[in-house]
C-alpha cells in the first residue's frame, strides 16, 4: 500500500511539472507572437527603392499595399512619418489674401506686356480697362483687410504689412517712374505675401465677424452700382451721348471689376463660412459669385452698343444685367448679416 503511495505521488508530481511546463511553453509562444499591448506603433511609409534596385510587387502596386502598423521596438531601420492635416487647411483669412493677391499678380506678372496704363505708347485700351476694375477691387479689399478683418477693434494697432500694402495700391496706375505703379504694386504684394507668412505662424489675426464682412460687401455693392451707372446711362455728366469710345471703357472696366470680385467672393465663401453658414447667407452669396462670373466672361470681339430691341447686340446692357445682379444680391447679404 505504501509503494502505491508512493507511485501515485510521483505521478502527481510529474503530471504537475509537465503541465507548469507546458503552460510556460504556450504563454512564451504566445508571448512571442503576439503585439504587445504597451509597444508605441508609429506609421511607417515604404522607402523608395534605391536607383538601381529592383522594385516589389508591392511598390509597383501601391494602391493594393494596406498600411501597416510596425512596432518602434521591431523597425529600427525605418524612419517614422507621422500624417497630419497641414496646418494651412484650418487657417482662416489664407484664402482671401491668396485671392487678392493672385487677382492683381495676374495683370502685373502673367499677363503679356505685364501692366499697360503707364506704357509709353498705349495701344490695348481694352486690357487697361480691365486692370482699372481689377485695381479698384484690390484696393477696396486690401483697405477693408487693413482697417477691419486683421483688427480686433477700432483701437487695435493696425498690421504694419496691411498699412504699408494698401498705401501702396493707392498709388496712380499711369505712374511711370519715381515710383513706377508695378514697381510699388509688387511691393505691396509683397508685404500681403508677409502677412500671409504671419498667419501661418500665428503672429497675425484675421476676425471672421459680421462686422467685418458687412462693410467689405458693402464696399463691393457700391462699386458695382458706379459700374451698372455707367452701364446703363445715356448721357455724360455734361449731358453729352456716351460715346463709343466711353461704351467700350465702362464695359471693359466693368469685366475687371466682375473678374476680381468673383475670385475674392469665393475666398469669402471659404473664409467666413461660419457666419454664412449661421445666418442663411451662402446662397445669397453663391448668386453673387455666379453674376461676377457671367460678367467677366462676356468677350465680345467687338463693343456694340445698339438699341435694347435691334438686331445687333447692346454689350453694355448685357454686361449691365450682370454687375446689377451681382450687386442686388451683395446688398441683400449685407442686411442678412446686420439682421
Amino acid at each position: 500500500m505504501s509503494s502505491y503511495k508512493q507511485f501515485l505521488a510521483v505521478q502527481i508530481i510529474g503530471a504537475t511539472i509537465l503541465s507548469v511546463i507546458a503552460l510556460g511553453a504556450l504563454w512564451f509562444f504566445l508571448g512571442w507572437f503576439q503585439k504587445p499591448a504597451t509597444s508605441p506603433v508609429v506609421r511607417v511609409e515604404e522607402a523608395k527603392p534605391q536607383h538601381g534596385a529592383e522594385e516589389s510587387e508591392a511598390a509597383k502596386h501601391p494602391a493594393a499595399v494596406p498600411t501597416i502598423h510596425v512596432p518602434a521596438h521591431e523597425a529600427p531601420h525605418a524612419v517614422p512619418k507621422i500624417s497630419t492635416m497641414p496646418l494651412e487647411s484650418k487657417l482662416k483669412g489664407t484664402a482671401f489674401v491668396e485671392a487678392t493677391i493672385s487677382v492683381l499678380d495676374y495683370e502685373l506678372n502673367k499677363r503679356f506686356f505685364g501692366w499697360r496704363r503707364n506704357d509709353l505708347v498705349r495701344f490695348t485700351d481694352n486690357v487697361e480697362n480691365v486692370q482699372l476694375g481689377v485695381l479698384e477691387v484690390v484696393r477696396r479689399a486690401s483697405v477693408n483687410l487693413a482697417e477691419r478683418i486683421s483688427r480686433h477693434g477700432a483701437t487695435d494697432i493696425i498690421d504694419k504689412n496691411l498699412e504699408n500694402a494698401m498705401n501702396w495700391f493707392m498709388i496712380k496706375p499711369d505712374r511711370y517712374w519715381l515710383p513706377s505703379a508695378e514697381e510699388k504694386y509688387n511691393v505691396g504684394l509683397e508685404e500681403l505675401h508677409e502677412y500671409a507668412r504671419k498667419l501661418k505662424k500665428g503672429e497675425a489675426r484675421f476676425y471672421t465677424r459680421t462686422d467685418n464682412l458687412i462693410p467689405l460687401l458693402v464696399s463691393f455693392a457700391d462699386l458695382l452700382g458706379g459700374c451698372d451707372e455707367n452701364l446703363v446711362k445715356a448721357k455724360e455728366e455734361d449731358g453729352s451721348p456716351v460715346s463709343w469710345f466711353k461704351v467700350d471703357d465702362y464695359f471693359y472696366y466693368a469685366k475687371g471689376v466682375a473678374r476680381a470680385m468673383g475670385n475674392i467672393l469665393e475666398a469669402v465663401s471659404k473664409d467666413f463660412s461660419g457666419v454664412l453658414e449661421a445666418r442663411y447667407g451662402i446662397d445669397l452669396l453663391e448668386h453673387a459669385i455666379h453674376a461676377c462670373h457671367v460678367g467677366a466672361e462676356l468677350d465680345p470681339w467687338l463693343v456694340t452698343d445698339a438699341s435694347l430691341d435691334g438686331v445687333l447686340a447692346n454689350h453694355r446692357a448685357n454686361m449691365a444685367a450682370s454687375i446689377s445682379h451681382a450687386r442686388y444680391f451683395l446688398d441683400a447679404l449685407a442686411k442678412t448679416l446686420s439682421t
